[in-house]
């Protein structure tokens, strides 16, 4: 059996890490998970303790934590001794393969959750990258996006880079009980008999809600029939966001910080929007899935995962980047055509079908069998 630990940063829950414990096979692989976090009692460590999987915390607080952080998950890794090392996220790959690099764990893994953030945004991380990139025995790519970066732009050798995708659950059945639907309109006061255009992003300038709120101001002149659900609504692109929607009607939209009822969230929408501003402004972009699985006819622009499996007219609507004029467009086109919105929908389950994590773990169960230790 082989022992492998999980270096993560930041992560108080994440479905991602719950649905690899429950669907790893554990007769060949023995987890154990490092958290990089603020706060030792997360989410995370509970599901970690309800399924008997070993959890450390590292306190860290801000940068000035990196080198103690990863000084304490070098003497952790001494004492665990795995024979593989996967990390997670900018920190926790720079915290954590170095921390393995520095204990001699042979076998260094680290998955590239981000595109070009560095290269588009802080040129300076991009050192830092090249040095977890040198240091990781093996990348995972979560797209071919991603992909492209790693080798096109920062050198990686192409052996060295796998791409496994983000998946979702199979549905066990086709039962989904819609009053869920109603629980999730009163907890926010969503008007009941309207219809809903829902967008679930950060505001961050990257998600391209900057233009989606312009979009829609136009429609709302046009339609006294429509509301904005806007849920993750928090962000580092908070004030701009802010001032766009002071523009809207006080009562023609909804702002949701999170919710964790997910799918009916997404099937309370009449249509969904996702517009990130460019090609690689999503490193894989889970939201597609989401909002395809979930039957939500959608406007996209293509990024991350959706060049791979979101086809103009035939499972959404695409529409170029940063462009306010084609949104609306596109959400105008879908409102007035109930057949079209059928047909996306029909044809958007069935293009997730693929995506599932039962896929994602065979996957990664494989490059950790490929491990030669």
């Amino acid at each position: 059996m082989k022992k492998i630990v999980y270096i993560v940063f930041g992560i108080n829950k994440a479905l991602e890490f719950e649905w690899l414990i429950s669907e790893i096979d554990t007769s060949r692989f023995e987890l154990s998970f490092i958290s990089i976090h603020p706060n030792e009692e997360t989410h995370l460590k509970k599901h970690c303790e309800n399924h008997q999987v070993p959890f450390y915390h590292i306190p860290y607080n801000s940068k000035k934590d990196i080198l103690k952080s990863t000084l304490k998950i070098r003497k952790m890794l001494k004492k665990i001794d795995p024979d593989i090392v996967h990390s997670h996220i900018f920190e926790g790959g720079l915290i954590g393969i170095t921390a393995a690099w520095l204990a001699g764990i042979k076998h260094r893994i680290y998955t590239r959750h981000y595109s070009d953030f560095h290269h588009v945004y802080h040129p300076n991380g991009l050192k830092y990258d090249q040095w977890i990139n040198a240091r990781s025995t093996h990348i995972v790519a979560v797209s071919e996006v991603v992909k492209d970066i790693l080798i096109k732009k920062e050198n990686v050798p192409k052996q060295k880079v796998s791409v496994i995708h983000h998946g979702i659950p199979q549905e066990e059945d086709n039962c989904f009980n819609y009053a869920r639907i109603s629980v999730i309109k009163e907890k926010y006061n969503i008007p009941d008999g309207k219809q809903l255009i829902g967008v679930v992003s950060r505001y961050t300038k990257l998600k391209g809600i900057q233009f989606i709120i312009p979009a829609l101001k136009e429609l709302f002149e046009e339609n006294e029939n429509l509301h904005l659900v806007l849920a993750n609504a928090k962000g580092n692109d908070e004030v701009t966001i802010k001032k766009l929607l002071q523009k809207l009607p006080k009562d023609a939209y909804t702002e949701i910080l999170f919710e964790n009822d997910n799918e009916a969230l997404f099937r309370s929408f009449d249509v969904f929007i996702h517009v990130p501003i460019s090609r690689e402004a999503e490193a894989f972009g889970l939201t597609y899935l989401e909002a395809l699985n979930f039957d939500v006819p959608s406007v996209f622009t293509l990024s991350g995962i959706a060049h791979e499996m979101v086809k103009d007219e035939e499972n959404a609507l695409v529409v170029n980047y940063q462009n306010s004029d084609e949104i609306v467009e596109a959400v105008r086109k879908l409102l007035a055509n109930e057949e079209l919105r059928i047909k996306l929908s029909n044809n958007g389950k069935k293009s997730v079908e693929t995506y599932t994590t039962r896929k994602k773990m065979r996957k990664l169960e494989e490059l950790y069998e490929n491990v030669r230790l």
